[in-house]
């Protein structure tokens, strides 16, 4: 039973309690966290010891109710910090491609529908996720995981029992918390085994890609997982049962989901009051010809995803490959960086009300009041300049804001980190170029040089430089990323390493390369030279991807990990554009002299 304050019937009295209390300050206010609800004879209803547990956490629990109007849930979900999927009857095996064996229940596809659009839409915007008993289930089926429809008909070997019909805050069996580094390991330590309630027949059979097994009953069947980089959970066992009767154990369970979504909640504050900029996608080379960032299709950049995962700013880059440096081909090469600028230009008239083009920092600022996310302009590969150092104005008068030298392999411009070497360096003309796009405040990009290319470039340029998604060789060994000489040189002439999100770039053994990847090349960058010299080029679109951080709708992820790691707010504004803008407005100033 919720506990509850007793007051006698006394309006008066009642409404002076009311009018006298005093709301706590917004960013000492307790987390919203969402509560998925079951529904039983036409009604949306919940246990009231899911209520209780998350007000014993120190949350704020909001029923959701059971309505698949996906507006309806999107505002839901958009206002709340923490959602947790309860538990209830059987899920359809339907989902998952699979006929009903006759010891399921009939369940309830109107919940079904239900909770998976809940589901979809809190991990669309990144939000910590907790899973209970069919919630649990709900999860692992959703990622890709499959389940038992019924545990006793469909296992060969001897299973416990796993539905008690004594009071569930009482334990009924127990479960090994598995080795790792996950969230049952966060909140018990080194307890090997738990006692838990258990009240179910379906279950977790292969866990879904990307998750691991958190906990396990003695006879094999799955109680818990969790996501390997997100803040998604799920436990087999009802926790909420024996949180509100006081149960120490799963009391502490939900102050850990409570904290999750504390740190969410401050994430998303924090985005509201800082310019969050992705210095480099190469969404423009993902379509042929023309495309609509306002709508989701294809690529891992758009306005709904930077909507979802709040941030302000992305450079879209014309990306060219490498051709061949004859008059003909370096004119189309030229022709096709135009065609796409222009391309991406389009967007402000596709989307007026949602996006601007943005030149300057205080471009991106003024858009941000007026609610609009901005997108930027750059070039990858000076390839595209070809010999014609006329070509760099044109690019400014386009809107350019920085050029990449080159890509993989050698240009008119300069040397590349990857293939021949040709000029040792810069070339004559390479020299010419950098001396103009200082003249003209366009910011040299030095992603993809060599090593003698980017020395040049540090001696040569009056003007702070940017690599805008390179990662740390330190860490992984790999040609694109940068040395720590090369870091600290870019720092002592007050530029900016943008780490990059690409795989290969990030671990050396690309298939396992995590968020938790890209925190430590940001560590490294930050230890090396400090808060001051680091930021976020994602390269999506581009083949840039990590497990827990795949497209814009996930960077949130990285504001979420530091806020963890004890950055501060300052710090971390720095590092999500103030550091970029820095360097942008520096460069642009002398071209304005």
């Amino acid at each position: 039973m919720m506990s509850k304050k007793v007051r006698h019937p006394n309006l008066e009295n009642l409404f002076q309690e009311v009018d006298s209390f005093i709301p706590q300050t917004n960013n000492l206010q307790p987390p919203k966290v969402g509560i998925s609800s079951n529904r039983k004879d036409g009604l949306s209803c919940l246990a009231e010891t899911y209520i209780e547990s998350v007000l014993k956490a120190g949350g704020v629990p909001v029923m959701i109710p059971v309505i698949t109007d996906i507006n309806a849930l999107s505002v839901i979900v958009d206002s709340i910090d923490g959602l947790i999927l309860s538990g209830g009857g059987d899920l359809s095996p339907l989902y998952v491609g699979e006929e009903p064996i006759p010891l399921l229940d009939e369940g309830d596809l109107f919940r079904d529908e239900y909770d998976l659009i809940l589901l979809r839409l809190a991990v669309n915007r990144q939000l910590p996720i907790l899973g209970i008993c069919r919630g649990h289930q709900v999860i692992n089926l959703a990622f890709g995981g499959t389940l038992f429809q019924d545990i006793y008909s469909q296992n060969s070997q001897p299973l416990i029992k796993h539905s008690q019909k004594i009071d569930r805050i009482y334990p009924s069996h127990s479960v090994r918390i598995e080795d790792g580094t996950h969230f049952l390991r966060k909140i018990y330590g080194d307890t090997k085994s738990l006692l838990v309630n258990s009240f179910h027949h379906q279950s977790v059979n292969i866990v879904a890609p990307e998750f691991l097994a958190a906990a396990t009953a003695p006879d094999g069947i799955n109680e818990a997982i969790t996501h390997s980089e997100k803040q998604i959970y799920g436990v087999q066992w009802h926790p909420e049962a024996m949180a509100s009767a006081d149960d120490e154990s799963m009391l502490k369970l939900f102050c850990f989901f409570t904290e999750e979504a504390r740190v969410f909640r401050q994430a998303k504050e924090l985005h509201e009051k800082i310019i969050t900029v992705d210095s480099h996608t190469d969404t423009p080379m993902i379509f042929p010809g023309h495309f609509d960032i306002g709508k989701k299709e294809g690529g891992k950049v758009n306005l709904p995803f930077m909507e979802e995962g709040r941030i302000d700013a992305t450079f879209m880059v014309a990306y060219i490959p490498q051709g061949a440096r004859d008059d003909e081909s370096l004119r189309r090469a030229t022709a096709y960086a135009i065609e796409r600028l222009q391309e991406v230009k389009q967007q402000e008239e596709l989307n007026a009300s949602r996006m601007g083009i943005a030149y300057t920092a205080a471009d991106i600022a003024n858009l941000k009041k007026l609610g609009k996310k901005a997108i930027l302009l750059g070039v990858e590969n000076g390839y595209a300049v070809g010999k014609e150092i006329e070509n760099l104005q044109l690019f400014k008068d386009i809107g350019v804001s920085y050029i990449t030298l080159c890509h993989n392999g050698a240009n008119d411009i300069c040397d590349s980190a990857r293939g021949e070497a040709e000029w040792n360096g810069l070339s004559p003309f390479g020299k010419d170029v950098v001396k103009e796009m200082n003249r003209l405040g366009i910011m040299i990009d030095l992603s993809h040089a060599a090593e003698s290319t980017f020395y040049n470039v540090l001696e040569l340029s009056e003007f702070p430089v940017i690599a805008s998604h390179s990662s740390v060789r330190a860490l992984c060994d790999h040609p694109r990323n940068l040395t720590d000489d090369q870091i600290k040189a870019i720092a002592a002439r007050d530029g900016v390493v943008q780490v990059c999100l690409y795989a290969g770039f990030i671990n050396e053994d690309a298939e396992k390369a995590s968020l938790s990847d890209a925190i430590r090349h940001i560590d490294h960058i930050v230890n090396l030279v400090g808060i001051d010299y680091v930021g976020i080029g994602s390269d999506f679109d581009g083949d840039g991807e990590l497990i827990g951080c795949r497209s814009s709708n996930e960077l949130i992820n990285i504001t979420v990990r530091l806020l963890k790691a004890g950055y501060s707010e300052k710090e971390i504004q720095k590092l999500w554009g103030e550091n970029l803008l820095r360097v942008m407005t520096r460069v642009q100033a002398c071209s304005n002299k």
